[in-house]
């Protein structure tokens, strides 16, 4: 690795949909226990759990899992970050990956994709990664977040909405032939410099992050560049919903993860 990184995994118990899937059992242990093994096959040199709740704590203290406790008053887990940030004491420089608690499936090699990339853009301050879309029903969902980047690999605009917008193709999107060349969905792994996080923390939310409900257009709004790659394995969906939390259950009970 280029530069050293630390994976922070932010876990919030109170969730909108699926409250305390966060520690969720799934093949005997929680939720976020199999997140962090996960990340601990990564290369990072330390991978954290940012707790908001003594539930989390209480739940991983039969493992030997890094456990942070943080503010339950944070309004997103970027803000939880900055916290663990300074609670540590990293230097403006360091590396930190957010890795998201629901996420038992997540590779290693992206963990490590999104950290070197960062690493060796000395131009952006954070980095994430997206996949191809290839469905017209992902395209055209405000849940699928979109994004599109230039050459040089920098985000221009992340949307709830198509984009790019197909405008003599729209009325066709009836298979995946109709998309457009270029249209990813992005996933949610970010790699952020220490001094990034600082700076997000002061800064007030971004009229179009308050539009579109997604903070990393805080970042754009305010200058910052955002490395986007496209990941180097398939990213399997997080846990939003007790339908998801039973499809991993069955990919853990078949014995079919990596």
């Amino acid at each position: 690795m280029p530069n050293e990184f630390i994976v922070v995994i932010p876990a919030r118990y109170a969730s909108s949909r699926l409250p305390g899937k966060i520690i969720a059992p799934i093949a005997g242990k929680p939720m976020v226990q199999h997140v962090f093994e996960r990340a601990a096959k990564s290369e990072a040199s330390r991978v954290v759990v940012a707790a908001d709740d003594q539930k989390i704590v209480d739940a991983l203290s039969e493992y030997d899992t890094d456990v942070v406790m943080t503010s339950a008053d944070h309004q997103s887990g970027t803000d939880r970050l900055q916290e663990v940030a300074a609670q540590l004491s990293l230097s403006d420089d360091a590396i930190i990956v957010n890795v998201q608690g629901d996420e038992p499936l997540i590779p290693p090699a992206v963990i490590n994709q999104v950290a070197t990339n960062l690493a060796q853009d000395q131009s952006a301050e954070a980095a994430t990664l997206c996949e191809a879309i290839t469905a017209a029903e992902d395209f055209v969902n405000p849940n699928v977040v979109k994004v599109v980047f230039g050459e040089n690999g920098h985000a221009h605009y992340f949307s709830r909405s198509p984009i790019p917008y197909p405008r003599d193709d729209m009325a066709n999107l009836t298979s995946p032939a109709c998309l457009p060349a270029r249209c990813f969905r992005h996933i949610g792994i970010y790699g952020y410099r220490v001094k990034l996080l600082n700076d997000f923390v002061s800064w007030p939310m971004a009229s179009l992050e308050s539009i579109e409900k997604l903070e990393q257009l805080r970042i754009l709004h305010n200058g910052g560049a955002i490395h986007v790659d496209v990941a180097c394995q398939p990213v399997p969906g997080g846990v939003d919903t007790q339908p998801d939390l039973e499809r991993v259950r069955q990919r853990f009970e078949g014995d079919s993860v990596g």
